[in-house]
């Protein structure tokens, strides 16, 4: 690879990136002589501001100055910028309102450059290929710049061209990312660095297939496909026969930035609305179909006004949005996506215990470790999450809270989680944008709730079991929260998920539960009327008599012979209780 051009270098490779540069010492040396003058620089610039007093005169020009130097060292740079400008909780506003800029307001390539790129990957000139297309570009980002222009068929599109000399940049970027993961790892406390290598593969590995075009459509078609059903997430469409690994053509979306509050207010947009779409087809993306969008950032979502078949929702009936920029993406196992819902019930339910062999599952955890004294530590640091209720519980406090058990204990953040990670902070950060008092539970815990109690898979149904069992008993207040929660959500229906629970406690798969359902009615020598009252009210108000009657007789279907038969048992056992 000594001699071999980086353009043949079709995905990330640390070791064939470190042989190339090995023969050209010169260039790593440059970078980082480079990269440290800027950066000390501005360091010094606000350690003078401190002395001299003049930290709130200088803040607007300090700003400014720290967009510059990530716009002049480039993409890699530019992608952490953005990843900052999404969080108001660590970033100061004078910063924040400078980092967002670097969304789509960076320093455009010439259009020359631009347009000889799409002649020479199409084959053809641009007239030929478009019936219009801007002069200049709509959007410059930071690996791509973006044109509108009209096909000769009359479709409005998208026009996405690749920066020219990618791959130099972000390869000597990622060679000095790594050396620099290297060596600040035994500084950092105890196995918080452990993986700091694997992170930046991790990210090199993303940034390769960010800059494959190719790769970017099948992932937005995948994307597309697996929200079909669900008009409030839009789409775009690609243009096939006009995109290569440099050039993408894609339908056209009108929408406004997320982060434009006073635009969408003035159009009338519903902006809490906008929050629950992104924040449940987050969830959605990973804990459904474990394919997730890993760079949300204010440029690759917009909000639409609502569309005819939209208008008559009850959950979002007034927002739609739109995801665009599918290159960085990523896949989370089957097996992971059961471990996050465990964890989320786990937290919850403040089982410190199972949620410390979650973090073992999940990798935060190696499995030598030995978990039983850092059960304790969760309980301490995260056992008042909630504060007085679920509602009071946002991911950023479990960040926060969670860094702190990183100096005392032998965590370590997997490489594809530091991405879901970055998504999950991005997109909170977004809802705090829009509503400065959200709380991503007041979503997110519904979702959940939802899901265990529809107990769509085998999976789920054991997890709500989990949920609604300890030591043996039932547990009636989790029954009575979940349901609560679950409804605090206006797109849940109990009577469907009345009718699958009913159909599940009939079936074989449902013998287990039957059983313990009997018992815990007559648990402590009585019957637990209070609490079946209890939930009789909570729910009284969504079952009418003619639809509970609907629901049961639909459970009741096939149910068959038997299944009766497999029910008496149940209800001998019931009897022989309330006569002893």
């Amino acid at each position: 690879m000594g001699q071999t051009p980086l353009t043949q270098l079709k995905r990330y490779d640390a070791e064939t990136i470190a042989h190339y540069y090995r023969y050209r010492p010169w260039r790593a040396i440059w970078r980082a002589l480079r990269v440290t003058g800027l950066f000390l620089g501005f360091i010094l610039g606000l350690k003078w501001d401190d002395w001299q007093h003049q930290v709130e005169a200088n803040k607007l020009r300090r700003a400014a100055q720290l967009r510059n130097i990530l716009t002049v060292l480039g993409p890699t740079f530019i992608k952490v910028g953005q990843a900052l400008s999404t969080r108001p909780d660590l970033i100061r506003q004078d910063f924040l309102d400078e980092l967002v800029k670097l969304q789509d307001q960076l320093p455009p390539f010439p259009n020359e450059i631009a347009f000889r790129i799409i002649e020479t990957q199409l084959d053809d000139t641009v007239d030929d290929i478009f019936a219009e297309i801007s002069p200049d570009p709509i959007a410059a980002a930071s690996l791509a710049q973006v044109y509108k222009a009209r096909l000769h068929s009359g479709e409005i599109v998208a026009v996405k061209v690749q920066r020219p000399n990618l791959l130099p940049i972000l390869t000597l970027d990622l060679l000095l990312m790594r050396w620099a993961a290297s060596w600040l790892s035994p500084w950092l406390p105890l196995n918080l660095g452990h993986d700091l290598s694997l992170i930046v593969d991790e990210f090199g590995t993303k940034l390769f297939e960010e800059i494959d075009y190719l790769n970017e459509g099948r992932n937005a078609e995948k994307f597309a496909h697996n929200f079909r059903n669900d008009p409030t997430v839009k789409v775009p469409s690609i243009f096939w026969r006009y995109s290569t690994n440099r050039v993408l053509v894609l339908e056209w979306i009108d929408g406004l930035k997320l982060t434009d509050t006073d635009h969408i207010k003035q159009v009338g947009l519903d902006t809490d609305a906008l929050i629950r779409i992104g924040v449940t087809a987050g969830l959605r993306q990973l804990l459904e179909y474990g394919f997730f969008h890993a760079d949300p950032h204010p440029g690759n979502l917009f909000a639409l006004a609502p569309s005819p078949s939209v208008n008559g929702s009850q959950a979002f009936p007034n927002a739609r949005m739109a995801f665009i920029d599918f290159g960085m993406m990523d896949q989370l196992e089957e097996s992971a996506k059961e471990t996050l819902v465990d964890a989320v019930v786990h937290l919850i339910n403040k089982d410190y215990l199972e949620l410390a062999k979650d973090f073992v599952t999940l990798g935060f955890l190696t499995p030598d470790v030995d978990i039983h004294p850092i059960v304790p530590a969760l309980e301490s640091v995260l056992g008042d999450i909630m504060g007085e209720s679920v509602r009071d519980f946002n991911f950023k406090t479990i960040t926060d809270r969670f860094s702190e058990l990183m100096y005392d204990y032998p965590f370590r953040i997997p490489a594809k989680f530091a991405l879901i990670i970055r998504s999950l902070v991005t997109q909170e950060g977004l809802a705090l944008t829009l509503n400065p008092n959200f709380k991503i539970v007041e979503i997110g815990y519904p979702y959940v709730a939802r899901r265990l109690l529809t107990g769509e898979s085998p999976a789920l149904r054991r997890r709500l079991l989990e949920v609604l069992f300890k030591d043996g008993k039932f547990q009636w207040k989790r029954l009575e929260n979940m349901i609560a929660i679950a409804r605090s959500d206006s797109g849940f229906d109990l009577l469907p998920t009345a009718q699958l629970g009913f159909q599940f406690i009939l079936s074989d798969e449902g013998r287990f539960l039957r059983q313990q359902l009997l018992l815990a009615l007559t648990e402590d020598d009585r019957l637990h009327t209070e609490e079946v009252r209890r939930l009789w009210n909570l729910i009284k108000d969504d079952i009418k008599p003619a639809r509970l009657f609907d629901a049961a007789l639909g459970a009741l279907v096939d149910f068959s012979t038997a299944g009766t038969a497999a029910l008496l048992p149940s209800m001998a056992s019931l009897e022989k209780r309330l006569l002893s």
